[in-house]
């Protein structure tokens, strides 16, 4: 059975996001640690830390994982972006240590115009100076594929491998796919032979080794798009095919799936709704 989850609110408290998630069921959750449209945040306190994992614990989460902040832009080339980035990112690990995630997803950065190869080369440094001031930590950061809209840089497998290859510590660095995300740059999932092609290049040119978490959410624009437009599971252009293969395919059993699908106004009926739906395709 695929170890499937969804991304659950923190209103009220950290401590909420495990309740919300027993509600569902689901056994893996993706959170955000600290306010995602924020740079900075308050310290946890050992109280919060401890109510998030005892209630994770009682409500039998197997995976909890966090998304970092979407203002954080790695590759910023303004200094004071790049500077906020870094220090928003350095808290994200810290809270991420505390509450005892094993990694962070992160959006690898966008180069505002100066190009893909600046871009890359300035994520890298980003990277390993994070790694450097938390040496203390083991929360891994996992990039995640992009759509490649804008100037936003990971919507090629061979620009995070480019990454990857680059930060020194490998055993704090990995990847998240999205595939909606993957679709809309372009990575065919709909056939037998598309999904095929896809998984091989992901695979040639990464390695499945550092592969740790996917996001599953259906498109609402075409593929090739570039275009990050999230749908309900069999609701958008990609299909139900597409999830079928994902359900069935046995390499990635032990990897989180976390459903990043629309919530609408009310978070439990939508995501039993799509879980049912990838559920119903498992052979």
């Amino acid at each position: 059975m695929p170890l499937l989850g969804t991304h659950v609110s923190t209103s009220g408290g950290l401590h909420q996001a495990p309740l919300r998630a027993y509600e569902i069921p689901v056994r893996a959750i993706q959170i955000f640690a600290k306010n995602n449209n924020q740079w900075r945040a308050p310290s946890l306190s050992l109280k919060e830390v401890d109510a998030f994992r005892e209630n994770c614990e009682q409500c039998e989460i197997e995976v909890a994982f966090s998304h970092a902040g979407y203002l954080i832009n790695l590759a910023a080339p303004d200094e004071t972006t790049h500077k906020n980035s870094m220090d928003s990112m350095k808290i994200e690990l810290e809270r991420g240590e505390a509450l005892g995630l094993p990694f962070v997803v992160l959006h690898p950065g966008a180069h505002k115009e100066t190009g893909v190869a600046m871009g890359i080369h300035k994520i890298v440094e980003s990277l390993n100076r994070l790694v450097d001031e938390t040496k203390g930590c083991h929360i891994r950061i996992l990039l995640e594929t992009t759509a490649g809209q804008g100037s936003s840089i990971g919507h090629r497998f061979e620009e995070l491998a480019e990454i990857i290859d680059g930060v020194k510590d490998k055993n704090r660095i990995g990847v998240c796919l999205d595939t909606c995300h993957i679709f809309a740059a372009g990575y065919e999932l709909r056939t037998e032979e598309g999904y095929k092609k896809t998984w091989k290049q992901f695979d040639d040119i990464m390695g499945l080794k550092h592969l740790y978490a996917i996001h599953l959410n259906d498109s609402k624009k075409e593929f090739g798009s570039r275009v990050d437009r999230h749908e309900h599971i069999g609701k958008g252009k990609m299909g139900t095919d597409a999830f079928r293969f994902l359900m069935n395919d046995l390499r990635l059993r032990k990897i989180p799936m976390i459903l990043e699908t629309p919530k609408g106004d009310d978070f439990v009926k939508y995501d039993r709704m799509n879980l049912k739906v990838l559920e119903g395709l498992i052979l």
